[in-house]
Parts: structure tokens; C-alpha cells; sequence
């Protein structure tokens, strides 16, 4: 048996974030069962992203046919997963060298619980003062007759070829962004939504907007449809419902992500609800010495990549000695797409329950200049004041410079400023910030 100052089970951002910085004072194990890197640069974010830079490039050029330039630019598929995979292949073998080289302990298995302290993986069996689980969620399927001939968003961003049709199970993020992808790259798409709503966490009107594009581009929603089976055909699937049937090449599921059940996290008194592991303020577990970061951890805070970072480099700080309980930012949130969507802080339904708190200000920015500039026609902007400060509170975005923008709002919640502040800057000029002045 092996032992360790800490443990890590995960070698995703969370788990590595921990890891790097606890390495120069502690004996750290880092373990990883899939590919070294974890989800969102192997086949989740990053390689979305990639994707992101034609669809995005495509839908530029096509806006600017209005205003100068002439044709318009295909995707090529094969082509552009070979650019993803160019980064992808990457990643493994230099996330793994770098732990290297700051001298973790890396090993590749899948790591099962044995007591409350210690893993066995494989046939080795290691024992840690602290351990951190930093394993994620995996892709569900849901339970539909024939669910296991669904791919997943990992199938997708792994394909070769492009179908001709395509269907997404789910209306949540992940179906959106990809289907954004498909339908660019020139496939025929289609959403299944269990209900008329997509998105339901962020607001019901740029929601309906979004949508409003998608159906322009092709993109085709049905909603208030519960999927009963899925079965091959000679061409591909059917997918059936009542009073629904519908005949693709491929469909692939994003209803949501699961916990992992390979843990076996009941041998170390670990409490779980159906939603992940149960942690304290201080990411702690029920066993003491468990602590839980990521996607794994039963939270109110977004599942999403920095805020598992984030995590990692607190629980690494309460091992070095800080006692201090988490306070986490302020956190933005984005669908990306050829207009993205995104949210940070209070959320506007919270802010209108609470009108003796918050004011909240929405602007249809498609005249502000940067619009102009790049021919979008979508363009809005919802900000949320306190109404006792005039602090920034909250803000939601439909553009595309939504990124630019929400992390701008991000910064300036976390800096408490007012909306005064923000007027009385002096941004980059031409820039969407800087049409910030146009807010009155």
C-alpha cells in the first residue's frame, strides 16, 4: 500500500487545479480513469469552441453579404474536425506530462473506494491523509426503450462525417449549442423537447429570441413531446413518441449529466442525493476527509469548468490551512452559438419578485453601433441594479459579443460598481463596451 498527503480522483480542471497547487508542499496522487485533461478540453468545452469558430465565422460573412462582401463560405466538415483534433490529441499527453513534471504521482484506472481513506485501483491499492474527489458527471440517456442507440455530446464531437439529419433529446444547453453546430455545418436538425420551454435557466424572453434565430437557420423544435422508444431503421432511427414519429440518421441525448456510480462512495461514508455528493461551506463530505469539487458536488452553483477550478484551488487552500468558508463570485454562464445568450448574478425573475430591491433595465441594443458595424439584428441587454446602491446586481445577454460583454458584468459585480461607475469609464473605442454609453 501506498501512502499520500492527498489523493485526488479526477484529472479534470478541478482535480488538476488542487493538484498543481499542492504539489510544491504535499505528496499528491492524482487519479484518472478516462483521458488526462477531463471532459471540457478532450470532448466537451474546448473542442465546442472549436467548432464555434467556423459557425461563427460563416454567420459573420453572411450578415456582411448585405455590406460588401460577396459569396458566402461553407463548412467543411471533415476539415474542420481535423482542426478540433489537432488540439484534442493534445491535451492527454501534456496534461500527463505536466503533472509530471511538477512531480505528482499520475495513474491511469479507474479508482474504487475501500474504506473511508483509501482507493484500490486496478490490483494497487493507496491510502491518503486527505482525499478530493473531482470526478464529474457523465452523459444520461435517459431510459426510453432503445436509449443505448443515442449517442452522446462526446459522440458527436468525435464524428468523421456530418449526417444529413440529426436529432437532439433535450432542449438544455448542450442540445442548443450543438444543434447551432449542425445546422451551420448544413445538416437538417431537429430539438425534442419533453415541454414548450428550452433553457429554463435562463428568461423565458431571450429565450423565445434565440429560439426565434435557430428556426431561421433551420433548426426545427418539437415540443411537449415525450420520447417513448428509439429503433433502427435501414437508414438510421425512428424516434417515436405519441402522436410523434420522426426518422433521422443519428440522434444523440442531452438530458442532463448523472454522478458517477463507479466510486462505490458508500464504503467511505460518503452521502449522496440523486443530484451528487452531498459537501458542507467548506466542500467538505460527510467523511471528514473527503473533500468534493466539480460537477460531482450536489450544488446551487454552475456546473461549468472555471467554477470547478475555482473549487479546486479552495479546497487546496483549506489544506494548507485556511479556515475560511467558500465565497464564490459572481458566475457567468453562456450558450454559444452565431448569437450567444448569456446570464450572471441576480436573475431577472428574482430581481422583478423584488421590485423594493432591484430596478432592472432592458435595452434593445441592435442599433448600438457595434451592432451596425457587424449586421446583427439580435441584440439585447437586461442589467440589474440594486435599487438602494445603484450597484450592478445582475445582467442578461443576447448578442453576439454576449461573452465580451457578460464578462465585463461579471468584473464589475464583483467590484461592486455602480451603474455611475460604469458610465464615467472610458472603454476602447469603437467596442461593445463602449456603446455602453448609449444606456443613458
Amino acid at each position: 500500500m501506498e501512502k499520500y498527503d492527498v489523493i485526488i480522483i479526477g484529472a479534470g480542471p478541478g482535480g488538476l487545479a488542487a493538484a498543481y497547487a499542492l504539489a510544491p508542499s504535499r505528496r499528491v496522487l492524482v487519479v484518472e480513469r478516462d483521458l488526462w485533461g477531463g471532459t471540457c478540453p478532450n470532448y466537451g468545452c474546448d473542442p465546442k469552441k472549436m467548432l464555434y469558430s467556423a459557425v461563427q465565422a460563416k454567420a459573420y460573412a453572411r450578415r456582411m453579404t448585405h455590406a460588401g462582401l460577396v459569396g458566402e463560405p461553407t463548412i467543411d466538415w471533415p476539415h474542420l474536425m481535423t482542426f478540433k483534433q489537432r488540439y484534442t490529441d493534445a491535451v492527454p499527453s501534456n496534461t500527463l506530462g505536466g503533472l509530471v513534471q511538477a512531480g505528482i504521482t499520475a495513474v491511469h484506472g479507474e479508482a474504487k473506494f475501500i474504506d473511508p481513506v483509501t482507493i484500490e485501483v486496478g490490483d494497487a491499492v493507496y491510502r491518503g491523509q486527505k482525499l478530493i474527489v473531482a470526478t464529474g458527471l457523465q452523459p444520461a440517456t435517459g431510459n426510453v426503450v432503445g436509449h443505448q442507440l443515442l449517442g452522446t455530446s462526446r459522440d458527436f464531437l468525435a464524428m468523421r462525417q456530418l449526417p444529413q439529419t440529426l436529432a437532439f433529446i433535450g432542449a438544455g444547453y448542450v442540445s442548443l449549442e450543438l444543434a447551432n453546430i449542425a445546422a451551420a455545418a448544413g445538416a437538417t436538425v431537429h430539438i425534442i423537447n419533453r415541454s414548450d420551454r428550452a433553457l429554463r435557466a435562463f428568461p423565458a424572453p431571450a429565450v423565445a429570441a434565440l429560439r426565434r434565430n435557430m428556426q431561421a437557420a433551420g433548426v426545427r423544435f418539437h415540443d411537449n413531446v415525450t420520447l417513448q422508444e428509439v429503433r433502427t431503421t435501414n437508414t438510421g432511427l425512428v424516434l417515436r413518441g405519441t402522436d410523434f414519429e420522426l426518422r433521422v440518421a443519428r440522434a444523440f441525448a442531452a438530458v442532463g449529466r448523472v454522478p458517477d456510480v463507479a466510486l462505490h462512495l458508500s464504503r467511505a461514508d460518503i452521502a449522496t442525493t440523486a443530484a451528487g455528493i452531498t459537501v458542507d461551506d467548506h466542500l467538505r463530505t460527510s467523511n471528514p476527509d473527503v473533500y468534493a469539487i466539480g460537477d460531482i458536488v450536489a450544488k446551487s452553483a454552475p456546473k461549468l469548468t472555471p467554477v470547478a477550478g475555482f473549487e479546486g484551488r479552495y479546497v487546496a487552500g483549506q489544506l494548507l490551512g485556511d479556515t475560511a468558508a467558500i465565497d464564490y463570485p459572481a458566475q457567468p454562464v453562456v450558450v454559444y452559438g452565431a448569437t450567444e445568450m448569456a446570464k450572471v448574478g441576480v436573475s431577472i425573475e428574482t430581481a422583478e419578485a423584488a421590485p423594493d430591491r432591484y430596478v432592472v433595465h432592458t435595452h434593445d441594443a441592435a442599433g448600438w453601433y457595434t451592432y451596425n458595424r457587424i449586421q446583427a439584428t439580435t441584440a439585447q441587454l437586461t442589467l440589474i441594479t440594486a435599487r438602494a446602491t445603484d450597484t450592478l446586481a445582475g445582467a442578461v445577454v443576447l448578442a453576439d459579443t454576449a461573452e465580451e460583454l457578460i464578462n465585463l458584468a461579471t468584473l464589475l459585480i464583483n467590484q461592486h460598481a455602480t451603474m455611475a461607475t460604469v458610465k464615467q469609464t472610458i472603454f476602447a473605442y469603437p467596442s461593445a463596451a463602449s456603446d455602453l454609453q448609449y444606456l443613458g
